[in-house]
């Protein structure tokens, strides 16, 4: 039997857990002070004059203000001298400024006015002729705006929102480490209850269960959980099978600390693996130490999607993205978005820098058989990539209890 697998019950794991997050400290009002003054010169060196910054992640990282997009237009617009002014409805105010972290004045719409004017006419006060729009705005909202601000230039805003949020802080980083540890003391947990017929439904509400035991407060912010053939499918089936001895068990989750998000994947066999379970497993190791060796400070992100690819080939694995093999890129940033830019895939040349951090999960796909994915994530250093987690061990002792 896979050391670490089976031979407990729900109860019992859930009572062993405790919270962790309870040292935990919000990011500060004077880092998003910093983060607005990194835009603007970034703003700057584009020639832009300001930027709409949409409700959602985009207007939490840069303001604190969190607030989820709707049909209703809010966000904010940040000039290239630092000037910021929300746009919300008029109703919405006395809710709005209840979230609002970074203090700045708030431009307001009545629900028979059009807010895409009103943003023209705040620009046009403003003496805004190049905007950058955020890249998470509708198109509808996009049109409507630049109609209403025909000789107004509009840019991508991503430029800006990437080039900043990919570089995290120290504290960004204490936050996405402490999500990790919680998620991965899950896996383990996950993994003692498995029993032969347990369904995936029962282990997904456990993970829920156990992140709300380690401290996030919403539980489980996803959870992918395959047996046997259906671990052949990246992201699940339909109708999932229960577990049988024997069956590959892949388990992808995560969970939220101060927005940030952990997003682990976990594969092992319930029973005693066969050769072939042990070959593919230990060709997707190898493929992820690979990727990880590859990312070095200065060299673009497909360097790294391109080191796991060629590993795999030389296994005789794809080429590419055909199966038997990796299917989908290597890796995706992380953050406050669970998939965010930049990512690991060819054709990413974004250089890598200090404070970028990825997802590193070269998943092996067998159709008709099984898949394994290890997914773990890193931080770019000065000196290079550093785990969040250490890989799984081996895949008799997944977790490295031996």
């Amino acid at each position: 039997m896979t050391l670490g697998v089976g031979g407990s019950d729900a109860e019992t794991e859930l009572a062993q857990l405790s919270n962790m997050i309870e040292q935990v400290k919000p990011i500060q009002l004077e880092e998003y002070q910093q983060r607005i003054q990194r835009a603007t010169i970034h703003m700057k060196k584009l020639g832009w004059d300001a930027m709409y910054i949409n409700a959602g992640t985009n207007l939490s990282y840069f303001s604190g203000t969190r607030w989820y997009a709707s049909e209703r237009l809010v966000g904010a617009l940040l000039t290239a001298e630092g000037n910021l002014q929300y746009i919300v409805p008029y109703f919405e105010i006395g809710t709005l400024e209840g979230f609002m972290l970074v203090k700045a004045d708030i431009r307001s719409w009545q629900e028979h006015q059009s807010p895409y004017q009103l943003v023209a006419s705040v620009c046009e006060e403003l003496a805004v002729n190049t905007l950058g729009i955020d890249e998470s705005l509708p198109y509808y909202m996009f049109d409507a705006i630049q109609k209403a601000a025909p000789g107004m230039t509009f840019a991508n805003g991503q430029v800006v929102s990437e080039y900043c949020r990919s570089r995290k802080s120290a504290h960004e980083i204490e936050l996405l480490q402490i999500a990790k540890n919680m998620t991965l003391e899950v896996h383990k947990a996950t993994a003692r209850i498995l029993r032969e017929g347990i369904t995936t439904q029962e282990v997904t509400a456990f993970i829920n269960q156990a992140h709300k035991a380690v401290g996030a407060p919403k539980g489980s912010f996803f959870c992918i959980v395959l047996f046997g053939q259906d671990s052949s499918f990246p992201h699940g089936v339909k109708s999932p099978k229960a577990l049988e001895a024997g069956d590959m068990v892949l388990i992808d989750t995560g969970c939220e600390v101060e927005q940030y998000k952990s997003d682990i994947t976990r594969s092992y066999v319930f029973g005693e693996p066969t050769e072939r379970h042990r070959s593919i497993w230990q060709a997707e190791k190898m493929a992820q130490a690979a990727a990880f060796e590859a990312a070095q400070l200065g060299r673009s992100c497909e360097v790294v999607d391109i080191a796991a690819r060629t590993y795999l080939a030389d296994q005789g694995f794809g080429p590419d993205y055909e199966t038997p093999g990796l299917p989908h890129r290597t890796g995706h940033g992380i953050g406050l978005d669970i998939h965010e830019g930049p990512y690991l895939v060819r054709g990413d040349k974004t250089p890598l820098d200090v404070g970028m951090c990825f997802s590193n999960e070269p998943m092996l796909v067998i159709p008709g058989e099984f898949g394994v994915r290890l997914e773990d994530h890193f931080y770019m250093t000065e000196s290079g990539p550093k785990w969040f987690t250490e890989p799984s061990h081996s895949i008799d002792d997944p977790f490295g209890l031996g």
